[in-house]
């Protein structure tokens, strides 16, 4: 069972001043997924706190998968990708990619999204989109891979650890 963690980015919802409804939408899709959610968090636009938190749950081993849901956009404020990029090891731009082209059957706006994804560690970081059905659809499009990438994630570290 995967352990995934959810982080939603949103300056309005960490005020208060606006529900996040993404957050409670990706952690129903993932109960039906073989994933368990080990973390739940609204943190602001701040590329700052989201790097911290990021390197956090990855180094920690707490979360096989972080999700970001929100920040992707041409806002002045999303930073998303900008702070994913600074933490991640290795990109894994075929995720991003995906989302994208999936996204572009649905709506137009899907090209403008700057989401991307990438490994830390033993730890999978993807962007999701801040709208709920889009975020939802996106992590329909890549949940088929997720458990095939973690465990070769996995077994690739193992496999360098114990050479000699």
């Amino acid at each position: 069972m995967l352990k995934i963690a959810v982080l939603t980015i949103s300056d309005r919802s960490a005020r208060g001043q606006r529900d996040d409804e993404t957050g409670p939408a990706l952690r129903a899709r993932i109960a039906e997924l073989p994933g368990e959610v080990m973390a739940a968090e609204v943190l602001p636009d701040d590329a700052d706190q989201i790097e911290r938190r990021l390197v956090a749950l990855a180094d920690s081993g707490a979360a096989d998968v972080i999700l970001t849901a929100g920040g992707t956009g041409l806002a002045p404020r999303d930073v998303t990708p900008e702070a994913t990029a600074r933490v991640v090891e290795r990109m894994v731009p075929g995720i991003a990619e995906t989302m994208r082209a999936r996204s572009l059957e649905v709506t137009p706006h899907a090209m403008l999204s700057r989401a991307v994804a990438g490994v830390r560690g033993r730890c999978l970081i993807i962007n999701l989109p801040g709208n709920p059905r889009g975020a939802v659809e996106c992590l329909d499009v890549i949940a088929p891979a997720l458990e095939h990438a973690v465990a070769v994630l996995t077994r690739e570290i193992a496999d360098w650890e114990h050479r000699p």
